[in-house]
């Protein structure tokens, strides 16, 4: 199987713990890099400076705002989308850097999103509740696991640089 592939069901499931991570450090590695597949797409946002650091600006107020009380379940119709929309973003952007297509990125991330957004949810529930440890508590573990995850994920695979394409005789 692919390398992209597993990028993309990797930082898909990261979406789904939180929704603007993936696309942040995604973003933030194609600053190293610049994949010319992307050159006329509207993927080649990802690349700018500005559109880099507003993602992670967005990425640590979720962190920050998942604490709060009032927040709603990340499993509530609009949160699931968002985190499915974030994980297709970064599936189609692997998947274009790497000359394939786009829309199978895009739906491999927002499935592998969509499951880690039910499967964190009830994770968390469950770590609070046999933990005894107020949820923030916990948040903030979910919060350091999905960094380092998205930072293995992005950085040590180098996501955003294209595959070496093998020729076959």
């Amino acid at each position: 199987m692919s390398k992209h592939l597993w990028q993309t069901l990797g930082l898909g499931a990261i979406a789904g713990f939180r929704s603007m991570t993936a696309p942040a450090l995604l973003s933030s590695n194609l600053l190293s890099t610049t994949p010319q597949a992307l050159a006329g797409s509207p993927l080649r946002l990802l690349q700018k400076p500005l559109v880099a650091h507003g993602l992670k600006l967005l990425a640590a107020s979720e962190m920050a705002g998942d604490k709060l009380p009032q927040m709603p379940d990340r499993i509530a119709p609009a949160g699931l989308a968002g985190r499915a929309a974030m994980g297709a973003l970064v599936g189609a952007t692997l998947y274009k850097i790497n000359r394939d297509q786009p829309v199978t990125g895009a739906l491999l991330g927002g499935l592998a999103a969509v499951a880690a957004t039910y499967g964190s949810y009830y994770l968390r529930q469950q770590a609070t509740k046999s933990s005894g440890w107020p949820s923030a508590v916990v948040g903030g573990l979910e919060d350091a696991l999905t960094m380092a995850m998205g930072l293995a994920l992005a950085k040590g695979t180098n996501a955003g640089q294209p595959q070496r394409r093998q020729w076959v005789l």
